[in-house]
Parts: C-alpha cells; structure tokens; sequence
C-alpha cells in the first residue's frame, strides 16, 4: 500500500474559479502531500517557465479513458507482439525519455521530476514501460490513487511504443473493479481520441472523484512482476 505524506500547508482555491484554460492557482509547493491534495480536488500542476513556479489547473472539459472505451487498431495490436511490458522497473528512465528537452512543449522541468520520484518512492507515482530487445523504447508514467490513473506524459523511441503502453496500462487496470475506474489524460487531443479518449464537463468529473479514489487500487501497482495480458489479434 502507498504511504500517506504528511498533509499540505496549502489550501486551493474551488476549482470553479479556474480561468477559460483551467488556471487555478500560481505558487504553492511541490511536495507529495500538496500534489497528492491537488489530484484529490481535480487539480495538477505544471510549472510556468515564466513565473518560475508551479500553476495548478483543472480544465473544462477535462481529457479521460474510460477501459471499456480504449481503441487498439490492428495495426498496434500487431505492434504489441514484440514488446515485452514491465511495470516500475525504469520509473527515473521513463520519467527522463518524457522530459527530453529535445520534444516540443517540454514542461518536465528538475522540481517536477524530484516530485514524482518521491512519490513514486512513497508508492503512488508509477511508470508502464514498454520494452524490446532488453531496451526500453517507450513508456507513461502517473499517479494511482485509488480507481484513479492520472496519466502525465508518455513518450517513445520507436514506433507505437507509447501507445502500446497505454495498451498495457488498460489491460493491467481492467480488473473486477475495471468499470470503476478511469485514466484522467488532462486534455483530449485529436491523437488521444484515436485511442478513445473522450470529454467530461469539470462538474461531473468533480463529482464522480470521491466514489473514484475509493475503489480499490489495482494489483497493477503491487510492486510484484505481472504479466500484463493483452487480446490477441482479432
């Protein structure tokens, strides 16, 4: 089970008072109890290169998955033949391959990558990695709380390797209590939507979060070494 941090000394604003992009909040710290009250208010921070601090968002609509929902084309299907897919194992690595300043719109910058290494030591940031050859080729990494993936970046060296991983994250997640849960992507994009992400008005997603962060967590994330399974080719 994860460990609890201690509480923030922060209190956010309703998140009904966010602007037209989302924008919350500018300050507070990056501590895993305040990153950790964010996520369980509909909030997550991305730093603001030009204020130097952290800005805390929570957009309307907001970007989910729902499993029932995921998209493999037969295209990655085939793709996912030639992976192997290990959970936690290079969560520096994959954190690093999302932060590679050479991709447009960076925004992982050192304070953001000391944070989820503590929260991945506390047991709450996670990263699915897809492998091939004994080389990590791609991966996402994200917070678990709950029924609740909050899925931060993903990136990938090879063909398909980061969307094979998000592949692998719903098939890990799709457990008895898969129709519970939902990966939350922030934002829909029109490359998210081919892999069935949709749209939630910020009301309805605030509402249904307390009965989400209550479902059990996923065995995905029990430290053990799981196979992930994935459907064979239709």
């Amino acid at each position: 089970m994860p460990t609890e941090p201690p509480s923030t000394l922060w209190q956010f604003p309703p998140v009904d008072l966010a602007d037209e992009h989302g924008f919350v909040a500018l300050g507070a710290d990056s501590e895993p109890g305040t990153i950790l009250a964010a996520y369980r208010l509909g909030i997550f921070p991305i730093p603001i290169e030009a204020e130097g601090e952290l800005g805390w968002w929570s957009p309307d609509p907001r970007g989910v998955l729902h499993l029932r929902d995921f998209h493999i084309s037969r295209s990655l299907r085939r793709s996912m033949g030639r992976f192997e897919f290990r959970v936690d194992t290079a969560f520096d690595d994959v954190v690093a391959g999302c932060a590679d300043t050479n991709r447009p719109h960076g925004w992982i910058d050192q304070r953001i990558r000391a944070a989820y290494r503590e929260l991945h030591e506390l047991g709450w940031a996670h990263s699915i990695e897809t492998w091939f050859n004994g080389e990590l080729v791609g991966g996402l990494y994200g917070l678990a709380i709950g029924g609740l993936f909050a899925a931060e970046s993903k990136f990938r060296r090879v063909t398909d390797a980061s969307k094979a991983a998000v592949a692998a994250l719903v098939a890990g997640l799709s457990d008895e209590h898969g129709d519970r849960r939902l990966v939350d992507v922030q934002w829909r994009t029109d490359h998210l939507a081919t892999l069935g992400v949709s749209e939630i008005n910020r009301a309805d997603y605030i509402r249904h979060l307390p009965s989400l962060l209550a479902v059990p967590p996923s065995a995905l994330f029990s430290g053990e070494r799981l196979t992930i399974p994935i459907a064979p080719q239709a």
